[in-house]
This record gives structure tokens, sequence and C-alpha cells, in this order.
């Protein structure tokens, strides 16, 4: 699965969304930004690829 534009818009609002208005602050930014970096460089990446894949399938055919 390619990751779309849309797809990394709406996350990128929600994490903007988190730190202006739910006390987000830039270190956890980071961490979360490192943590997938590594996470998908693991074994488990396809599995949350086929999981991400499910999900927009299945809200796009509602």
């Amino acid at each position: 699965m390619t990751v779309s534009v849309p797809l990394v818009v709406i996350l990128g609002a929600i994490v903007l969304i988190a730190w202006r208005y739910m006390g987000l602050r830039a270190w956890h930014i980071l961490v979360c930004l490192l943590f997938g970096f590594f996470l998908a460089a693991t074994s488990v990446a396809p599995e949350i690829r086929h999981l991400v894949a499910a999900v927009v399938g299945y809200l796009s055919s509602r």
C-alpha cells in the first residue's frame, strides 16, 4: 500500500490539533516520529500496512 497524501495530511492535522489544544509538546512529537520510523523497520511493518489498508478500504466503502 502506498500512503496517499490525503492520509498524511489528515494525520498531520491530528498532530497539529493535539499540539495546539491538547498540550502535546514538541518532544512528544519527536518521540512519536522516532517510534514510527523505527517501527517501520521491524518485521511488524507489513502487518501494520495491511491493517491500515483494510481500515482505509473499509472507510472508503462506507
